[in-house]
């Protein structure tokens, strides 16, 4: 075995670590198993159950994303028809206050020709009453 000087970097000392050289570390075994097999089926397995968690999570944020994506959907959806319905409604009352606006200003026109030509005729007759009064006629 090799010894190696190391800087704990704590307390600014030296500490010993031990490591095993080369041909040493592989050539043990425990109970008729490698060491060295013993470390990779370890490492291996934790590996495993690290992937499979990781795995979940992954599967997990995935199913999140899916339902995020289906609420925004839902919600594009939705909103597409409301504001679709708002703009028929606004479009049909719009044209509605249009149409009654049409409507009054038409009869104010209505109201203004009556009244014009009840004037004409007012006008005429005041005319014919003053070239009457101005001009009276000799015959009695």
């Amino acid at each position: 075995m090799n010894t190696e000087m190391e800087e704990d970097a704590g307390n600014g000392g030296f500490r010993k670590r031990m490591r095993t050289s080369d041909k040493e570390g592989k050539g043990d075994s425990r109970d008729g198993i490698s060491l060295d097999n013993t470390i990779e089926n370890e490492e291996t397995e934790t590996k495993l159950v690290a992937s499979d968690e990781m795995e979940l999570n992954i599967a997990q944020i995935l199913d999140k994303i899916e339902s995020f994506t289906q609420t925004v959907s839902n919600l594009l959806e939705t909103g597409k028809t409301m504001f679709k319905e708002l703009s028929n409604e606004f479009e049909e009352r719009l044209i509605m206050i249009h149409k009654e606006h049409v409507e009054k200003w038409q009869e104010e026109i209505k109201e203004l020709r009556l009244l014009d030509a009840s004037n004409e005729e007012t006008t005429s007759l005041l005319h014919n009453a003053r070239y009457l009064i101005q001009n009276p006629s000799i015959e009695q």
